[in-house]
């Protein structure tokens, strides 16, 4: 028993990327409720070891997939988590929802998910105002550089170079990707005192999906309500980590779970730090010219040369003896692929991928990789006690090129970018300190921030 809260597990979650799932993981733990992420489907060997953890996920790359990967790929790690008898199973999404029907799509997730838990409905919560994300009447807001965008307006999303977001209205988006009913229990619902009459009404219709607004703490905590009271059956839940906020702050309000956990430790100093980046963000661009500034050392990777066959290798070598340099001579380096949609890197890598006749996206997932196999050589080569990562779909393939098992929270750094604690049977990454930061989050001096030096939050 935790307060107020039932024995088990309260909420099982696939996040369909990396940095997305320490997110959703981060809110939980801060939160006080003892909280793992796997890296892996884990085998009844690695759920003993965290047995009596009430929250529990699963790190996944399905944000950039094709719906018949998530066909063959998402039915398993679903059901390892519905195994647990969770209240809630949640397809953990970016808080941007950006999704297409052919890649990363929310609609497929959502109808192989469903069909596994055959709860009364699918609600939804995606607004999380923490990480400066708004829902209201169903469209979604996101903030950046201090100005407030629609989605479909936004300098960034709007531009993604895989699912730019061109409807902000979610329920239209989502139309595209899955043919259930979609509704949505608005602001007006919530504040008129109807939201659980509009509740009842979509679950005499199982299988609909609602999106429930969420614009400020009142609307997050009532979205909170609404999924964690609506059913006495498990439900599937498609949601950004805005569901984890709401669920908190319901049971904060209903004195389920305690106000002031207890802290976590400040973040200890490190000597060196390697930082990876596949991400072409303008808040990643930011924090590479903040940590330049100083004292970072930069290396960009040759894009071409890494996705290529024939010169991989030696790119690769490349980068490992230039990183070595820039440790002994700094012990702080970054190494990056682009800075932005706008790098001449970014241009080159769209040509060469149709030059060798494959998707941007599987051109992209290459990069990943390469970058992953630089972290998995230069940890135990470089004795390195913590990394960071910039980029979910990078995040994904540099945890995946790892023997790292689970994740937990281990230090505050910036909201949405936790410090984890890896756990591993590979002496050299068991205790490895990660941050897998999303592209749109963090601090412009996160990278700074994260050696350790002064204290962040």
């Amino acid at each position: 028993m935790t307060g107020g809260l039932p024995d088990g597990v309260l909420l099982a979650f696939y996040g369909d990327d990396f940095t997305g799932s320490t997110d959703a993981m981060e809110v939980t733990a801060f939160a006080g409720l003892r909280t793992v992420l796997f890296t892996r489907t884990p085998n009844a060997r690695d759920l003993a070891s965290f047995a009596d953890y009430p929250v529990v996920g699963i790190a996944g790359t399905a944000r950039s997939r094709s719906p018949e990967w998530m066909d063959q790929n998402l039915p398993g790690p679903f059901r390892a988590l519905a195994d647990l008898s969770p209240r809630i199973l949640q397809y953990k999404v970016c808080s941007t929802f950006d999704s297409a029907a052919d890649v990363g799509s929310i609609g497929r997730a959502i109808d192989i998910g469903d069909s596994l838990v055959a709860g009364p409905w699918s609600p939804s919560i995606v607004g999380a105002p923490q990480l400066g994300r708004w829902q209201v009447f169903a469209n979604l807001f996101a903030a950046a550089g201090g100005t407030r965008y629609r989605i479909d307006r936004h300098p960034t999303m709007s531009r993604h170079p895989v699912t730019p977001m061109r409807e902000a209205d979610l329920r239209l988006h989502l139309a595209a990707q899955t043919e259930r009913d979609i509704v949505a229990i608005d602001v007006a619902a919530i504040a008129g005192g109807t939201a659980d009459e509009a509740a009842d009404r979509v679950r005499d219709k199982p299988g609909t999906i609602a999106f429930i607004d969420v614009a400020d703490e009142m609307t997050q905590a009532e979205a909170g309500r609404l999924v964690w009271d609506g059913s006495d059956e498990p439900v599937f839940s498609a949601s950004s980590s805005g569901l984890q906020y709401a669920l908190v702050a319901h049971w904060h309000r209903a004195g389920m779970l305690a106000q002031t956990p207890a802290p976590f430790a400040p973040v200890p100093p490190v000597d060196r730090l390697l930082v990876l980046s596949g991400s072409c963000s303008p808040v990643t661009a930011e924090q590479i010219e903040i940590a330049e500034a100083s004292g970072f050392e930069t290396i960009r990777l040759d894009v071409v040369q890494a996705i290529a066959p024939e010169t991989a290798a030696t790119e690769l070598a490349r980068i490992e003896t230039a990183v070595d340099a820039a440790i002994e001579r700094c012990g702080r380096v970054i190494v990056f692929a682009a800075r932005t949609v706008d790098d001449p890197a970014f241009a080159a890598l769209q040509r060469t991928a149709a030059d060798r006749n494959i998707s941007f996206s599987d051109a992209q997932d290459s990069i990943g990789r390469a970058l992953g196999r630089i972290a998995a050589t230069a940890v135990p080569r470089l004795g390195l006690q913590r990394i960071v990562v910039a980029g979910g779909d990078t995040s994904g393939r540099v945890l995946e090129a790892s023997p790292v098992t689970a994740l937990e929270i281990a230090h505050p750094l910036g909201k949405g970018a936790p410090i984890c604690r890896c756990h591993s049977r590979a002496r050299e990454f068991d205790g490895l300190q990660v941050v897998l930061k999303g592209g749109q989050l963090g601090s412009p001096s996160l990278f700074v921030d994260a050696l350790g030096t002064r204290q962040t939050f």
